[in-house]
């Protein structure tokens, strides 16, 4: 498997936890994403993703594309160790918190709709910053309320083994902090965090420790 990631997106990083989770080699493709105006602009790499996104996937002649349609890829071809509980309210349940957090908080703030809002429409870095902070807390929020109020949420956000909704958690809250967001005002998402980062394959898929990492 060949991945082509940029060691800040959150979508990469999403299947990189994934990739690591079921213990699956790859080979890392970088994108910088800012670099030479944006990388994932150029057109060789636009022939793979014709989005300009990462990240994109080669698994021998597939070629994928987006992050949560990459990882139920995964969990269909590597079932073990699986991302989805086995009941399908619980699935739903489990998927209903990832969904919130990739379609509801992560569109809103992803890198280009932050240089849209800046560069475009001119407007001004604390405001475009104040954008940022509005739609993570409210979409925290309520996410707080569903983790901390459900009888499933244990040390993770389902029971106590990763799940899709630990990898798409985990980098949603690794970017809030990086806009000085204060994540501890969410303590069961705070506590979720902390727990699924000690674990091996969140490690090992951090954006520190990738190669591309600055």
């Amino acid at each position: 498997m060949k991945l082509y990631s940029y060691f800040r997106s959150s979508a990469a990083y999403r299947v990189r936890i994934a990739l690591h989770l079921k213990q699956l080699p790859f080979d890392y493709v970088p994108v910088h994403l800012l670099r030479d105006g944006g990388q994932q602009l150029k057109d060789d790499y636009r022939t793979l993703n014709p989005d300009g996104l990462v990240p994109t996937l080669i698994d021998g002649d597939m070629t994928l594309q987006q992050s949560l349609a990459i990882v139920e890829y995964l969990e269909e071809t590597h079932p073990e160790p699986p991302l989805l509980p086995k009941q399908p309210a619980d699935r739903a349940y489990v998927r209903a918190s990832a969904l919130q957090i990739a379609c509801e908080i992560h569109p809103l703030n992803n890198l280009r709709v932050l240089k849209y809002l800046k560069h475009t429409l001119g407007v001004p870095e604390e405001a475009k910053n104040e954008w940022y902070r509005h739609w993570i807390e409210s979409g925290f929020a309520s996410l707080e309320a569903r983790l901390a109020h459900d009888p499933r949420t244990g040390k993770l956000c389902f029971g106590d083994t990763p799940t899709l909704a630990d990898i798409c958690l985990v980098p949603q809250v690794f970017n809030a902090q990086r806009f000085s967001i204060d994540t501890q005002r969410y303590p069961t998402i705070q506590r979720i965090y902390d727990h699924a980062a000690s674990l091996d394959a969140f490690k090992a898929a951090a954006p520190g420790a990738q190669p591309d990492a600055e």
